[in-house]
């Protein structure tokens, strides 16, 4: 993209960065062992790796990988999916697809005259599949009929979805994605109507036959949740009033309801069966037009924190950071919305409110059409990038985990007030109102001994209720601009926490840290978390960490109302040839850059990680990898090298710390890699590990803007190239991935 929401940092506070809580760890020897790798133990001599996996003891036979069974694929710059041999894959659905008969066949020259609320959304993103009974209640088992929800994060290539381009003012055939740069003009309604209704989730019905799982056309199951969709606004039953207060629009001056979800990206599966839609980079969308009245102070102090449009366009500054959206009308409820100015005399008579309206777990019964969403306010409102539920106990409260994705944002906690009983399993929105609706959110703290806390993010807190740079008014409040709370707590700011995933075996929690571009550390300034201090080898991402890296954690007592946990790093990607960069020993086989996407299988017990990358790019795409897994505290300890030049001057250092080193392909192997300008994201399995299901998204994403020859140089021409639909412009699209032997996928 021309612009990366993700690696804007809204976050101006003076609290503690995760870099400076590893450097002081470093200052005292008897903590030196607070960084263990996960994948081994390598001594500063350079000995062989000693496995230090607790699945590595364990049989195939038992459901845990023991080792990896197939064979890495090469890095590829391909336009196609490359998978190891013996394996093979089939398109499920791709951006555009009808959801019934009625809706024409996909043109994929973007001459359709629908709005697109009947269609596959577009890039696909976070997935998951849900099975039914005979009886069509949700079924834990599979029963060869499922349901598969997915999210569609954005409209970033949504000129692939017009004739000529996205149009602006009477001008045609240019590229914008939603962080770029639009004149002043008026947007034709119909381009605006696709674009709103792409976003959201698609559900479709699944069968399974001879031939594999295939998606149902006409199925009563078959539905968009868009941006259009009503929802309810749930939370507190002690604060809802004043949660609505906040959420009170023109379209719903009590806030009870609101309309749709945004940007999609990562996703959460409750233990009761629903689904959990993350809003993530859902603040860009809004805009205050030229001449706008501004909105009081306190309401620019939330906006900033969240990095929507704060002021009105001035003549001065004639383009606006959105997609135009209200340019349509402004009468027009469907488009005057993402006006967000103090139009009228109060808040309930215009929608300077509806910024509020996102952030948040969105839950939805993907088994039930006419169930109403609901927007789950009690697990906090920020750039949400999945939801992870931590193992299930009888009788105890459930646990959620999330992260906040943009840079120096936070890793966040839910516990519920209500205690896990087995018999809601099946109980749909209901469910979700007794166990979403009340409890406890807390942010997280690491400390450098290799221990953290969860604070518990309440006005009751002094450190909250006295906060200076957004005054609090009540727990709703806290609940609505959770990171303005989570900077009162002195939560500790982390490296753009992307999708989170549980670890089935042990209930360890997983979180990938995409990258930091961290310009200023240098070989003096490095830590054991970040030991690195690098240029980029190909110059793509600047110097720093370019690579991102996974940390995970155990709670104490394995218990979900824990308030300390320990922790340490999982991994760090890197190029092979990075030199003493290369902390993980990745070899060509296996490096990678930047993970995203996590997940682990119950089936096998693989941990997948996807990457969304663009420091490798020009000697590979992005890519799907498998990791057999370990638990937090084991690995080892090295010596880390670093050579830069800072200010045209050659700067050296030695960092030691305690990762995972000199790994070996038996552990870690590259599954997949995408076609051109790709992302790889989302991904879920059968209950049989034996078919697994993988987003593509954004392919083509570099594409050129559309010329005065009106029709684009194609970066990618993926998935049509390989077969699937009409020759023309790229697609994102779900794969369904076998073994030619109908064996366990991955072992």
């Amino acid at each position: 993209m021309a612009h990366d929401f993700d690696d804007d940092s809204c976050n101006h506070s003076t609290n503690e960065h995760f870099q400076t809580v590893l450097s002081q760890a470093l200052e005292n020897p008897s903590r030196r062992r607070l960084i263990q790798g996960g994948f081994g133990l390598a001594t500063l001599s350079g000995l062989a790796m000693l496995p230090g996996c607790a699945s590595v003891g364990q049989s195939a036979a038992a459901g845990k990988a023991a080792a990896l069974g197939f064979a890495s694929v090469d890095k590829s710059i391909l336009d196609n999916v490359i998978l190891p041999p013996g394996y093979s894959f089939k398109i499920l659905h791709a951006s555009g697809d009808p959801l019934n008969a009625s809706v024409p066949a996909y043109s994929n020259r973007g001459v359709e005259s629908d709005d697109w609320s009947a269609r596959i959304g577009d890039q696909h993103d976070g997935m998951d599949i849900y099975y039914i009974d005979a009886a069509g209640k949700y079924s834990v088992k599979d029963t060869g009929r499922a349901v598969l929800s997915v999210n569609h994060e954005s409209s970033a290539e949504a000129h692939f979805l017009h004739a000529k381009g996205q149009t602006s003012n009477g001008i045609s055939g240019r590229k914008f994605d939603q962080f770029g740069q639009w004149d002043l003009g008026t947007r034709p309604e119909l381009e605006v109507l696709k674009e709103i209704n792409l976003h959201g989730v698609s559900v479709v019905e699944l069968s399974k036959t001879a031939a594999g799982w295939s998606y149902k056309l006409d199925s009563p199951l078959n539905r968009r949740v868009t941006a259009q969709t009503p929802v309810r606004i749930t939370g507190p039953s002690a604060h809802l009033a004043d949660i609505r207060a906040l959420m009170a629009t023109r379209y719903d001056r009590s806030g009870a309801t609101s309309r749709g979800t945004l940007n999609n990206c990562g996703h959460g599966k409750t233990p009761w069966g629903t689904y959990l839609a993350c809003e993530e980079n859902w603040a860009v969308y809004f805009q205050m037009p030229l001449g706008s009245n501004p909105v009081d102070a306190k309401a620019m102090a939330s906006r900033k924190r969240y990095g929507v449009v704060n002021t009105p366009l001035t003549s001065a500054n004639k383009a606006e950071r959105s997609q135009g959206w209200h340019t349509v009308s402004t009468t027009d409820d469907r488009f005057a919305r993402w006006n967000i100015a103090a139009v009228g005399a109060t808040a309930a008579e215009d929608f300077r409110n509806e910024p509020n309206t996102f952030g948040f777990n969105v839950e939805i019964d993907p088994l039930a059409p006419n169930a109403v969403p609901a927007k789950r306010v009690a697990m906090g409102r920020f750039a949400h990038e999945a939801a992870v539920c931590g193992l299930p106990k009888v009788g105890a409260p459930l646990a959620f985990y999330m992260g906040c994705d943009s840079r120096n944002e936070y890793i966040y906690k839910f516990v519920s007030t209500a205690l896990w009983d087995a018999k809601d399993v099946g109980g749909g929105m209901a469910a979700g109102d007794k166990y979403l609706s009340e409890g406890k959110l807390y942010a997280a703290k690491f400390n450098a001994d290799g221990k953290g806390q969860w604070i518990e993010m309440t006005f009751a807190d002094p450190r909250i209720a006295n906060h200076t740079a957004y005054r609090f008014a009540n727990q709703a409040d806290v609940l609505v601009n959770a990171r303005h709370a989570a900077d009162a707590l002195g939560a500790t700011k982390m490296d753009r926490p992307e999708w989170g995933a549980v670890n089935h075996s042990n209930g360890e929690i997983y979180f990938a840290l995409t990258n930091n571009n961290a310009s200023n550390r240098t070989p003096v300034k490095v830590d054991a978390a970040n030991p690195r201090a690098y240029m980029d080898a190909d110059g793509k991402k600047g110097a720093g960490n370019p690579n991102g890296h996974i940390i995970r954690f155990k709670e104490d007592g394995h218990s979900s109302t824990a308030m300390g946990f320990a922790w340490d790093i999982f991994v760090f990607g890197a190029e092979e040839d990075a030199g003493a960069a290369n902390l993980s020993g990745l070899t060509a086989k296996n490096a990678f850059s930047s993970p995203d996407g996590l997940w682990f299988s119950k089936a096998t017990g693989i941990c997948w990680i996807q990457t969304d990358d663009g420091a490798m790019t020009d000697e590979t795409n992005c890519m799907l990898l498998a990791a057999v897994p370990g638990q937090v505290g084991d690995g080892g300890k090295i010596t880390v090298s670093n050579t830069m030049t800072v200010n045209g001057a050659q700067v050296t250092g030695k960092q030691d710390t305690f990762i995972g080193a000199a790994l070996g392909e038996a552990r870690l192997r590259r599954f997949l890699v995408a076609p051109k300008g790709a992302e790889v994201t989302g991904i879920t399995e059968t209950e049989d590990g034996k078919t697994l299901f993988v987003n593509i998204q954004h392919p083509g994403e570099n594409t050129p803007a559309m010329g005065a020859a009106a029709q684009y140089t194609l970066e990618s021409g993926w998935p049509a190239n390989q077969g699937y639909g009409p020759v023309g412009r790229p697609r994102s699209a779900t794969l369904v991935i076998t073994r030619q032997d109908g064996g366990l996928i991955g072992v």
